[in-house]
């Protein structure tokens, strides 16, 4: 088969489904860096440190193993490993060994990572509605979070699991 019968075969998007993917492109390339500004400027945190933070706040006793945080936070065990690295130096994360399951490595949210994560989460909440919530009607905003869902699903049900 030659590239060009190849080629024939392709769905081309139409001028309106071009433009409506050049938008999701330009905002999945605009909004996390205006998310990740703000925490930087008002926090001293990355989005994904943030992330990482608000992942265990929601955890039982606060901690959770370093393979199930990095799934929650949505980075590999690499990056979330320097993170919590960073977040270790700062005292907001601690890690430690799990006896009772192997090898494991288990974060744990500390008291002042507590305590930063409050601080930090009012000017995030603030940034989230400036840019997104307030920006959109509410039934835009159901909208987009079923399509946000909806690809999610198609792209990761590992990650789309998460969201329900």
């Amino acid at each position: 088969m030659t590239a060009r019968s190849q080629d024939d075969d392709v769905p081309w998007l139409s001028p309106d489904q071009q433009r409506d993917w050049r938008s999701l492109i330009a905002l999945l390339a605009t909004l996390p860096t205006a998310l990740d500004t703000q925490l930087k400027c008002q926090a001293g945190l990355n989005a994904f440190e943030y992330h990482v933070l608000a992942a265990l706040s929601g955890s039982p006793d606060r901690t959770l193993p370093m393979s199930r945080l990095a799934s929650l936070s949505q980075g590999s065990l690499s990056r979330l490993s320097h993170a919590v690295t960073r977040l270790e130096h700062a005292g907001w994360v601690r890690r430690s060994s799990c006896s009772t399951a192997g090898r494991r490595v288990d974060a744990r949210l500390t008291d002042a990572g507590w305590v930063k994560l409050q601080e930090s989460a009012p000017g995030h909440v603030r940034e989230a509605r400036r840019l997104v919530v307030d920006a959109l009607t509410p039934e835009q905003l159901a909208a987009l979070g079923e399509a946000a869902r909806v690809i999610v699903s198609v792209a990761n049900p590992t990650v789309a699991g998460q969201l329900a």
